[in-house]
């Protein structure tokens, strides 16, 4: 490079050029030349770096070398020549301008540092994607912790910059910033609660990606797609999504489904209200009619019979039909709804199953049917819980008993 640079000068010089023209003329050709030489080596050396970790990526069974091939680690990793290059020549070039040297000199210092961090990240979020090709870590917030290794990684960076462009030292450059560790504080406080709390949903197994979560609060309602160090995002059941900060998982309260979802079944809570004034005693007619209903023949059989003996070894006066012991409709119904409950192929029979009765309201008696369906799909389980309570509106009026339903009077 030396005998070239005085052979271009000393061409210049011969041709008659002043001494300034012909120093500035011969810097802008060796730039030139060097700036040519860096993008063919640059090119090149991405070309046999792409090959060898592509040929790689063919032999090996594992996907994380596709993975570092996606994520442009090579590429990155094939701009350290060049960039060696540069810094090796670059002085010489500009030998003859101090003060362009020192500046481009800085430049590259910069460069170096950037480049320095995009294989990081390249390299970290090679990690991340691989990570979560893996079922035991497709639940965890991975995003959180890369992201916290990129945080300090362009702290870093950004104070050695900072560094070089002022010409202070980076001690005493982070010495100055340590004086002023308050306001870094406050200016990252999000991050900082982000990251304690990204730990903690962690260690905790507060939530995981995939988690059904309901989140008053914010509005969510749906499934964790992604969790990271500021955020954790929910797609709702309406397909939106709503952004909730992490650290609202540890200072808030939210509902998480997954013990249901792990139960094996969901649960149904549902209840319709008899009007009281339908609720009557079964007379031996009432008996006999009713027992032409398959799922408590049975039942009315076995009780008919306990009953009459209780009564006659009592001496109970049935002229009057409150007297000693009797079957209500409305209890041969809620006995209705259990044998059929009991039976339902879509019930989870090895969960609480029950149907009972709430204490009374202005309008009624509740009757409810507590029990879990087999299916925790969504629309499976509207579809089964609609299927159930269509069967209980229509088998209510066989019982001679009435739903409660409010009377709306409108105005002539």
């Amino acid at each position: 490079m030396l005998s070239i640079k005085h052979f271009i000068y000393d061409l210049l010089i011969e041709k008659g050029l002043s001494e300034s023209t012909a120093e500035y003329l011969n810097m802008l050709a060796l730039l030139l030349a060097l700036l040519i030489i860096a993008f063919i080596v640059d090119f090149i050396t991405k070309r046999i770096l792409w090959k060898f970790f592509s040929s790689i990526a063919k032999r090996t069974k594992t996907n994380f070398d596709d993975i570092l091939i996606a994520n442009k680690l090579p590429k990155n990793i094939a701009h350290i020549i060049p960039l060696l290059i540069l810094i090796e020549f670059v002085p010489q070039v500009f030998s003859d301008f101090e003060t362009a040297e020192n500046i481009i000199k800085k430049t590259l210092e910069v460069i170096t540092i950037i480049l320095t961090l995009r294989i990081i990240s390249s390299f970290l979020n090679s990690i991340k994607d691989y990570l979560k090709t893996l079922s035991r870590y497709k639940d965890k917030p991975i995003d959180s912790y890369i992201q916290v290794f990129m945080i300090f990684a362009w702290l870093l960076g950004i104070f050695s910059i900072f560094a070089i462009v002022t010409g202070v030292s980076f001690t005493t450059f982070a010495a100055t910033l340590g004086a002023a560790s308050a306001v870094i504080l406050l200016i990252f406080k999000d991050t900082i609660l982000g990251f304690v709390a990204s730990i903690q949903v962690s260690i905790n197994d507060m939530v995981r990606i995939g988690d059904w979560i309901t989140f008053e609060k914010y509005g969510a309602d749906g499934d964790v797609t992604e969790i990271n160090l500021a955020t954790v995002k929910v797609q709702n059941w309406d397909k939106t999504i709503t952004t909730i900060p992490t650290y609202a998982l540890i200072s808030d309260s939210f509902k998480n489904w997954r013990g249901m979802m792990s139960s094996g079944g969901r649960r149904i809570k549902r209840s319709v209200i008899i009007k009281t004034s339908t609720i009557n005693f079964l007379t031996e007619a009432d008996i006999e009619r009713f027992k032409k209903i398959e799922l408590v023949s049975d039942y009315l059989e076995n009780s008919s019979k306990i009953i009459e003996t209780h009564n006659s070894d009592n001496n109970i006066d049935k002229s009057i039909l409150i007297n000693g012991r009797n079957l209500t409709n409305f209890g041969v119904f809620r006995k209705y709804l259990q044998t059929y409950i009991e039976n339902h192929s879509a019930i989870n029979k090895d969960m609480t199953l029950m149907v009972r009765q709430l204490e009374s309201t202005p309008q009624g008696i509740p009757m409810e049917i507590y029990a879990f369906s087999s299916d925790q799909r969504w629309q499976n389980y509207e579809y089964i819980m609609g299927d159930i309570f269509d069967h209980v509106l229509a088998s209510v009026k066989y019982f001679d008993l009435q739903i409660y339903e409010l009377a709306v009077t409108t105005a002539d």
